[in-house]
């Protein structure tokens, strides 16, 4: 890969073209504290029941983030860093942004930031990340408003029932999506292995101990990416 490259992935007009979509996200996000607060109290949420949540949340986003973090270096270093910035605050799923850049490098022919990976190449792959949000986005747009009918229609009108299909839903994802660490041994599979057991000790842990309920998820991601790490 040339230096010409990255001196066009992080010059100035692409810097230019993607903050105003990463600053939007920012804008979405204080909307939406805005409006959980105004929601807060119909349904009878007190304050700091919202800084409780607010503190789970962010807690339990630190290992996640990490992850991004890691991939968001190596997109950088091939497509640039207003591009890396600009698709992984929108979308935020980076195997699937690398995957898409990789395919849009392959489609030309070329490896993923190696050799022949020119401008084309990247424009390809820019090209193809873009393309592969839009069918997320305009399910979200298209349909988003009617799944709440759906669930409802779903569930026949028992709440006990719909509990349980919306947890049986959530339980299903996940599974799905920590599949292939299953199926891929070594560190993956290390990674969900131990993470899991350590969710169900600190969820003993936190029964005496309750302040560490907030925070099981997240500690259980980073104890499991640590082991991973260092035993691969």
């Amino acid at each position: 890969m040339s230096e010409d490259v990255l001196s066009v992935a992080n010059s100035l007009g692409v810097w230019l073209t993607a903050a105003p979509v990463a600053i939007l996200t920012v804008i979405q996000a204080y909307l939406y504290y805005k409006q959980i607060y105004k929601t807060a109290d119909i349904v009878d949420l007190t304050h700091d029941q919202l800084k409780l949540a607010f503190r789970a949340g962010a807690i339990t986003a630190i290992g996640p983030s990490i992850a991004i973090f890691i991939i968001m270096v190596g997109l950088m270093s091939v497509i640039g860093a207003p591009m890396a910035w600009m698709r992984l605050a929108v979308i935020g799923a980076a195997p699937t942004e690398l995957t898409a850049a990789t395919v849009g490098a392959d489609a030309v022919g070329v490896t993923f930031g190696g050799e022949g990976y020119d401008l084309y190449a990247m424009s390809v792959s820019w090209w193809t990340m873009a393309i592969n949000g839009c069918g997320w986005l305009l399910f979200v747009g298209l349909f988003a408003h009617k799944l709440e009918a759906f669930r409802e229609k779903m569930g026949a009108g028992d709440p006990a029932w719909l509990a349980i299909l919306t947890s049986a839903a959530m339980i299903g994802v996940f599974g799905y999506l920590n599949g292939r660490n299953i199926i891929a041994f070594n560190g993956p599979l290390t990674a969900a292995i131990v993470g899991g057991v350590s969710m169900v000790i600190l969820l003993k842990v936190a029964k005496k101990a309750s302040w560490l309920k907030e925070y099981t998820l997240g500690i259980a991601m980073l104890i499991g990416m640590t082991v991973a790490a260092i035993l691969f």
